[in-house]
């Protein structure tokens, strides 16, 4: 069973971008790229539409970060707000914990070490632009680890 697909907006209007060519790479995305669709407070929104550079320490590189999605909507207060939005599972969110140093430890330390490095560039661009870097996990989407 493929996690990936072809989303197809009801209200393609909404997307900032090319919207017959919207891929969500895990159901959670696709969870999300629903709401953005059907939501009336979402002005529009995108999928890996925006580019933030970042430096990345393992290799010592500048890269390309495409956030899982970018959305300008309404607050319940009446003010506009864009977002930049990253869907992760919540464990990536945190430092991995050492019990030995095996293969697994590493490429979690390395994937916390590179997510870190696109967050905190993500914040930095939403702090210059104005806008608002979140991290949603399968804890926002009201589901759980099995």
């Amino acid at each position: 069973m493929s996690y990936k697909g072809t989303f197809k907006p009801k209200n393609p209007t909404k997307y900032n971008g090319n919207a017959n060519n919207i891929i969500y790479r895990s159901l959670w995305e696709l969870r999300v790229m629903k709401y953005l669709d059907d939501h009336p407070e979402v002005i529009w929104w995108a999928s890996e539409e925006l580019i933030i550079p970042y430096y990345n320490p393992i290799d010592n590189k500048k890269h390309r970060y495409f956030p899982d999605f970018v959305a300008k909507m309404k607050r319940k207060d009446g003010t506009v707000m864009t977002y930049v939005i990253e869907v992760k599972p919540e464990i990536q969110t945190k430092k991995p914990e050492q019990k030995r140093q095996t293969k697994k430890y590493i490429q979690e330390s390395m994937t916390y070490i590179i997510n870190q490095s696109k967050w905190k560039a993500a914040t930095e661009f939403c702090k210059d632009n104005g806008w608002e870097f979140k991290i949603i996990t399968e804890k926002h989407l009201g589901l759980w680890d099995k």
